[in-house]
């Protein structure tokens, strides 16, 4: 497989289905050995198989990524199955759907542990293992729409993703001088199951039909359709690219013409 990636190690987190399985896809086309880290082991094996008929390599490991130590086991793991290590991918995450008055202090733990201290777990093997290495690396970290402008119901949800940003980029300061480029994507609305998710918790808050708000978020994208996975992985790509080696601390907007900054 010959492509702008052939030859790099990448690892994905929540690789298993939607944005994480795109952009898996994505990378694996462009040249790409993956590595393939989910809660559980089926959307992963099935992406690993998709993967390997590609013609790239694939391995699987089962983490939690908020949990430290199964954050710095799954990038050993890749390093050691796949001879290498060169792109870290902290796309896993979850959504809440929830007014800001009603937030349990479960609910905000439970999310920030994933979305925040996930990225976080994420950055510190990531750099660890590229210095151990002794080469440059590239870090990409989920953001969103949401973590550029505070959405109604989406309140501790923005929150974590305005949180990332900030790790995106104290982590491009902290370790440029290291080579390593961290940079964040941003998508809008993407046809996946957790928008499916979202749209039925606005429903049972706001009365919605089902559907409808997922519609109406669509309705505001310029481009006149919602995102899809691999709309995202292109540009996940090119981040993960030498055609990015001058792109540091940046938290790029990737959604059809949603939000504007």
């Amino acid at each position: 497989m010959s492509g702008p990636l052939t030859g790099k190690v990448a690892l994905v987190t929540g690789g298993g289905r939607g944005i994480g399985r795109g952009i898996a896809l994505r990378l694996a086309r462009d040249g790409a050995d993956v590595a393939l880290v989910d809660l559980g082991p089926d959307g992963i094996t099935a992406v690993a198989d998709e993967i390997n008929e590609i013609g790239s390599r694939a391995t699987t490991f089962i983490a939690d990524v908020s949990d430290r130590e199964q954050v710095f086991a799954a990038v050993e793991h890749a390093t050691s199955a796949l001879g290498g290590f060169d792109v870290m991918v902290n796309n896993a995450g979850i959504a809440l759907v929830a007014p800001l008055v009603d937030t349990t202090p479960e609910d905000v733990a439970k999310i920030w542990a994933v979305n925040v201290d996930g990225v976080l777990w994420g950055i510190q093997a990531a750099v660890g293992k590229f210095k151990e290495l002794a080469h440059p690396g590239k870090i990409i970290n989920a953001s969103s729409i949401a973590g550029h402008e505070g959405f109604a119901m989406l309140g501790v949800y923005s929150a974590t993703k305005f949180a990332v940003r900030a790790l995106t980029q104290a982590a491009a300061k902290e370790h440029a001088a290291d080579g390593i480029t961290v940079n964040a994507y941003c998508p809008g609305v993407v046809g996946t199951d957790m928008w499916v998710e979202v749209d039925k918790r606005f429903a049972e808050l706001t009365g919605a039909a089902e559907g409808e708000t997922y519609d109406e978020f669509v309705g505001g994208i310029a481009l006149g359709r919602a995102e899809t996975p691999d709309d995202v992985a292109g540009f996940v790509s090119y981040l993960a690219g030498p055609d990015a080696d001058y792109m540091t601390g940046q938290s790029g907007l990737i959604d059809g013409g949603l939000v504007y900054r």
